[in-house]
């Protein structure tokens, strides 16, 4: 009998936010592209995150993204991220999420300032309260928070997460956090150490690429998971050029320029983001042009 899928398994895109010309957002479009990132193979979305550029929306935008997601592929493909500077207000995003009918919540500790383990414990303990599974997710170089593999494990043990999006780069913690907490779930959250955690037992890719690329990138995924290194390796040495972009300062203008490249819309990003210099647009540009082959192959 098979086992129905955890709404954060599978490959899950840190979805690209379309804005217009005049940077409002288009919702319309979004949901356009919500719906061709399942239909391309991915198995669901986490609106609201970095790439989303969440912290630049206002409320009314970042809850009416949440719907759109979950009214294009329903909620169980959906998984938001509720970041905010306090935890009342990451509480709130939750309960949130939940009423618009998303499945689970990604959440980041909190980032205002460097937050000890004891503040960490208390900001998922009552984010947790609005009932949602969440996603813990570890990135220690914008939040300056380390979620450590022991920090997890009490995390899990409380009941507050039921997995972890693992940014932090080193691919050892992968076992450390199976040592210490088995049933948390480890989700690959930098697109350039794919390969590396999906060996490791990921059950999940929180991924970024594959707003551009979205069947090379599940191709490359599927047969990671699966251990097959004959047809995972040569896909992940070719799209590395780009994977790699996911884990750099300008990855959200990297990504929405690939986007366009490869015909779709990436558009403009909002201030304080700038557009890529020359020279990384050209880096761009040539390293999607020489991997497009591998999406319409794939």
């Amino acid at each position: 009998m098979s086992v129905p899928r955890k709404p954060w398994h599978g490959v899950l895109v840190a979805t690209a936010l379309p804005l217009r010309e005049d940077l409002s957002v288009d919702f319309d479009r979004y949901a356009e592209h919500v719906r061709a990132l399942v239909d391309a193979g991915c198995d669901g979305v986490c609106p609201n995150g970095s790439l989303g550029e969440y912290q630049n929306l206002t409320p009314e935008e970042r809850a009416r993204v949440v719907r759109t997601a979950v009214e294009a592929i329903g909620g169980d493909r959906v998984v938001p991220g509720v970041a905010a500077y306090g935890s009342a207000d990451s509480r709130r995003w939750a309960e949130q999420a939940a009423e618009a009918g998303a499945a689970a919540v990604l959440l980041l500790p909190p980032n205002a300032y460097r937050a000890d383990d004891r503040i960490v414990e208390a900001h998922y303990a009552e984010v947790a309260k609005a009932g949602m599974p969440i996603v813990a997710y570890n990135n220690p170089y914008d939040t300056k928070v380390d979620l450590t593999p022991e920090l997890l494990a009490r995390l899990h043990e409380a009941g507050h997460i039921v997995a972890v999006k693992e940014f932090s780069g080193d691919v050892r913690r992968a076992y450390r956090i199976a040592e210490l907490a088995p049933e948390l779930d480890l989700l690959i959250g930098a697109d350039d150490v794919t390969l590396e955690l999906a060996i490791a037992g990921a059950k999940g890719w929180v991924a970024g690429y594959p707003n551009a690329l979205p069947k090379a990138s599940v191709a490359l995924y599927r047969a990671a998971v699966a251990g097959d290194l004959e047809r995972a390796l040569p896909l992940y040495r070719a799209l590395h050029p780009l994977l790699r972009w996911d884990s750099r300062t300008e990855f959200v203008q990297a990504i929405k320029l690939s986007m366009d490249v490869m015909g779709g819309y990436g558009g403009p990003c909002r201030p304080p983001r700038l557009p890529l210099t020359e020279e990384q647009a050209a880096t761009v540009r040539a390293a999607t042009e020489a991997a497009a082959h591998l999406e319409s192959n794939a």
